[in-house]
């Protein structure tokens, strides 16, 4: 997938509503989650992403700031993100708890 032509969401756009559901892709361009829920609004807030598991069943939820994920919009309006990790990287994360 070629993120170059996907616009970057702004600062404002950060919030649950928007990226509750949105795939999480790996430096690889392989799915390494899914945003299950976000705490908080903006680059400041915490985004809980399930990786690992299948339709949601097994999942481990991991924590991490929305600033250390790139989140954009595709041709089709579909919200994803970007992230340097690898799933692996991610399951070794402590499990978030609510």
């Amino acid at each position: 997938m070629d993120h170059t032509k996907h616009a970057r969401l702004a600062s404002d756009e950060l919030i649950e509503s928007i990226l509750d559901g949105a795939t999480v892709y790996g430096a690889d361009d392989s799915k390494v989650g899914t945003v299950s829920h976000v705490h908080g609004s903006g680059s400041a807030a915490q985004i809980v992403i399930d990786v690992g598991g299948f339709l949601g069943i097994g999942a481990k939820p991991v924590a991490v700031s929305a600033g250390e994920l790139d989140f954009m919009r595709d041709e089709d309006g579909e919200v994803h993100a970007i992230t340097s990790w690898t799933k692996d990287q991610l399951k070794d994360m402590p499990e978030h708890y609510d």
